[in-house]
């Protein structure tokens, strides 16, 4: 069998050369990849990115979908962009922008606001399964952010669904215990294909309405709370995430040759792979320095604004730093870690104890020494 050298990351790797490897080959990261300087963009972001930032100050963004829709939201409102779903209002993708968490329900959002079509039966619920109805005047709101945006960040959370057999309407997320009707309320996996169809519609809808918008598909990290299938919860989730993360990415690649204005953020791969200890210890909520992280690649790459994505560098490096902690530390490090990253952030940081102070004091300014190295 013959053999061929490779070079990754500077080091030197003997590979088969039995087979065809096509004019794109990219490897799998190694621990000494992702300390390289161009981790991110050659292991997190390629081909995934815009040619270059299209999202002002006044750019109006609507972003809504599962619960890691939120942290888009306030990062970037923080940042001072237009987020038109973080104001005060009483459009359902305002009131509940990460409570609507399948494709089902996004699309309902849609076809609600432009088509008027209004489910037959009570589907909306709030957090407390206060049922949300179909108002005119939210619908109107509703339609207004819509025929407003420029910019749509879309997030899907899981594809375990609950829906009413009769009519094949889909609920936001579960059905409210005291709504539950065992004669028609059902549960199931929804498949590759029904997710697909759902984002292409969703897609169609927008370019009917918003022809020139751009569409920001995301993929939430957060594992399911619970399963209703008779298996473990670690099995479904990995099963719900899969089912979206391959119906985005068959859309991606039907639609993307003639549409360049739909995008994918991997802002659920990054969570994943960019990281070891990435999860509090719920082993549901990722840390503040993964999340950070993340939103900085949406801004450097999305946004036009002071950070770039030659500083990715520094801030995959401070993120990493920290990870390090949690990973020496663990949880107990929890204060710690997000006192360095409030003060890496300039954000005035909670107060940890004595100890910690001096921790996240050193562990701060590691990073801040890091970070005037990548910018240089």
């Amino acid at each position: 069998m013959k053999n061929i050298l490779v070079e990754q990351d500077g080091q030197v790797r003997r590979t088969s050369a039995t087979f065809y490897r096509g004019e794109t080959t990219n490897f799998y990261p190694t621990d000494t990849s992702l300390e390289a300087p161009d981790a991110v963009v050659k292991y997190l972001t390629q081909g995934w990115m815009p040619p270059r930032p299209f999202v002002s100050k006044t750019t109006p963004i609507v972003a809504f979908g599962s619960c890691f829709a939120t942290n888009i939201s306030n990062y970037l409102h923080k940042r001072g962009f237009n987020v038109l779903t973080r104001r005060e209002g009483s459009a359902y993708v305002t009131k509940m922008g990460d409570g609507i968490v399948n494709t089902f329900a996004i699309l309902q959002q849609f076809e609600w606001a432009w088509l008027n079509k209004v489910p037959q039966g009570h589907f909306w619920h709030g957090y407390s399964a206060e049922e949300f109805g179909y108002d005119e005047a939210v619908r109107l709101e509703t339609r207004r952010l819509f025929d407003t945006a420029d910019v749509f960040i879309i997030t899907l959370g899981l594809s375990e669904i609950w829906y009413d057999e009769p009519t094949g309407a889909v609920f936001w997320r579960a059905v409210p215990l005291d709504k539950f009707d065992e004669s028609r309320h059902r549960f199931r996996v929804s498949t590759v294909e029904e997710n697909k169809r759902n984002l292409h519609e969703i897609r169609r809808l927008i370019r009917q309405f918003r022809p020139d918008a751009h569409i920001v598909i995301t993929i939430s990290p957060i594992p399911l709370t619970a399963t209703f299938r008779p298996v473990s919860c670690v099995s479904a989730n990995a099963v719900s995430k899969s089912i979206l993360r391959a119906a985005v990415d068959e859309v991606y690649r039907e639609t993307r040759p003639t549409d360049t204005k739909l995008h994918y953020f991997p802002s659920y791969d990054m969570v994943m792979y960019g990281f070891d200890n990435q999860w509090r210890d719920d082993r549901r909520h990722v840390y503040p320095h993964v999340l950070t992280f993340n939103m900085q690649v949406f801004e450097a790459y999305f946004c036009r604004g002071k950070l770039r994505v030659a500083d990715l560098a520094g801030a995959y490096a401070n993120a990493r730093k920290l990870d390090l902690v949690v990973a020496r530390e663990g949880h107990q490090s929890s204060a710690k870690v997000i006192a360095a990253n409030a003060a890496a952030e300039s954000i005035t940081p909670p107060k940890p104890r004595r100890l910690w102070r001096r921790v996240a004091g050193r562990v701060a300014r590691e990073i801040k020494s890091a970070w005037a190295s990548a910018r240089k």
